[in-house]
């Protein structure tokens, strides 16, 4: 039996639309967003927010979260699955995370042809942690994420060089979100 999508989809996809937004205008601050009722393990409420929110028919999406979790997308987005992370445009890992480098980049001409990446954590705090600065922050803003791989801030600063091509990132945690697009600046302490 499928799981249930959004309880009402047009006004929760355009909720979760605004709070990702508004996460990608501010980068590393928190937001909650309403979450299906159901989203199959192991989904967590943020992550199904957006994939449901993001993912479309004319976007590939890849994830880790196992088949019934891909067919749920399938259902509910009616977005095609690839077949690696680097031929998608939305990328999922409720695991480890595969390497930004690895995902689409875009190009000089279309750099947004690059890939987003979906990443679930175990938690996300506000005022702690990384120091965020860049567009979209008026000094710098601070983000603790547990969950993280630990050469993280160096694929960052990687991805980071390559502007305009490169990653954004959302990640997850329960009901919550923070965005990090590719012109945000992040330095451990």
């Amino acid at each position: 039996m499928m799981r249930a999508g959004f309880a009402d989809p047009v006004l929760d996809a355009q909720a979760c639309f605004r709070a990702v937004l508004e996460a990608m205008a501010r980068p590393g601050r928190v937001h909650r967003v309403a979450a299906p009722p159901e989203p199959p393990a192991p989904l967590a409420a943020a992550a199904a927010a957006v994939l449901l929110t993001l993912a479309d028919a004319d976007t590939p999406a890849w994830l880790d979260a196992g088949a019934g979790a891909e067919a749920w997308l399938r259902f509910h987005a009616g977005c095609p699955l690839a077949a690696s992370p680097a031929q998608a445009g939305f990328v999922l890992a409720c695991g480890a995370p595969p390497r930004l480098a690895a995902l689409a980049q875009g190009t000089e001409e279309e750099p947004h042809r690059s890939a987003t990446l979906i990443l679930q954590v175990k938690a996300l705090e506000p005022g702690a942690g990384w120091r965020l600065t860049g567009p979209g922050i008026e000094r710098e803003h601070r983000l603790l994420v547990e969950g993280m791989p630990p050469d993280f801030p160096a694929q960052w600063a990687a991805n980071r060089a390559g502007f305009p091509c490169g990653v954004d990132v959302i990640l997850c945690a329960g009901d919550r979100l923070a965005a990090l697009p590719r012109t945000t600046a992040l330095e451990i302490g």
